[in-house]
């Protein structure tokens, strides 16, 4: 059955979890800004590349909220992309819009004159608001660490609402948090937060996971994957945004689906 929705007003504040299809490699070209090799965890890349960063970061890439989301999203997402950024990069940025857009009914719009929008900026590291905030709404892709396709994705995740993965409420069910490993001043990367779950499944593959190190003091394992039916791997897998849904593509178009079924039940 064809899983996209009708355009309705839509609530892109909850806490939850979900994944957009992604290809290892970058988009529309693999062999110039976006080549991510298979070596390196995506969660590792966005880590290092804030390293530098001088922003208040939650949970590694989410901006510390200043004020408090408010509760009217719209399907319509407007956003304004940094002049800093080459017609190559924009290119790259809006190919992965077109991977919410492809199965859901979410669709950016480029509109720098709205008073609420995302910013894509070009700052020290990969990073963005949770949620819909108030006034121009910063998303920061650096052009160095960034301009992958998974990464832009996961960042266009959070300004959508969603957290990471790994933080679900029920988490302790599919997961064992290795804190042993992870420096205290970074545990609360993976408390578990309060989330509707929408009765989805939990996804080892999600783009929004976490790598299995990260955080880590010592390059060991802080998120060991219980062994249940669903554990695949916690590591992303490739799912190229055009394809039809398979097996491993198939729980990120679901958890949108339930997620804006259930708002259009309120």
């Amino acid at each position: 059955p064809d899983l996209t929705l009708c355009p309705f007003p839509l609530l892109l504040l909850l806490p939850l979890h979900s994944r957009i299809h992604h290809t290892e490699k970058g988009s529309p070209q693999e062999d110039e800004v976006g080549e991510e090799e298979d070596t390196i965890d995506m969660t590792t890349r966005i880590l290092s590349t804030n390293n530098g960063s001088n922003e208040n970061l939650l949970e590694g890439d989410l901006l510390a909220p200043r004020t408090r989301n408010k509760a009217n999203g719209v399907v319509t997402i407007p956003y304004v992309v940094s002049y800093h950024f080459s017609q190559y990069e924009k290119n790259m940025i809006t190919t992965a819009m077109k991977a919410f857009e492809s199965r859901t009914c979410i669709r950016f719009k480029e509109r720098p004159w709205e008073y609420d929008h995302n910013s894509i900026e070009n700052k020290q590291g990969c990073f963005s608001a949770l949620g819909r905030a108030r006034g121009k709404q910063v998303l920061s892709l650096n052009k160095q660490g960034c301009l992958y396709h998974g990464i832009i994705i996961h960042e266009l995740n959070h300004a959508l609402g969603f957290l990471h993965k790994q933080t679900r409420s029920d988490h302790d069910s599919y997961v064992r948090i290795n804190w042993q490993y992870i420096n205290p001043q970074n545990a609360y990367n993976f408390y578990k937060q309060t989330t509707n779950n929408l009765n989805t499944p939990y996804d080892y593959s999600s783009i929004m996971h976490y790598g299995k190190t990260a955080f880590s003091m010592n390059m060991k394992e802080t998120i060991t994957p219980s062994p249940t039916p669903t554990y695949r791997s916690v590591r992303r897998r490739a799912c190229s945004p055009g394809t039809s849904i398979g097996s491993t593509c198939s729980t990120d178009v679901n958890n949108k689906v339930s997620y804006y079924l259930s708002i259009r039940r309120h």
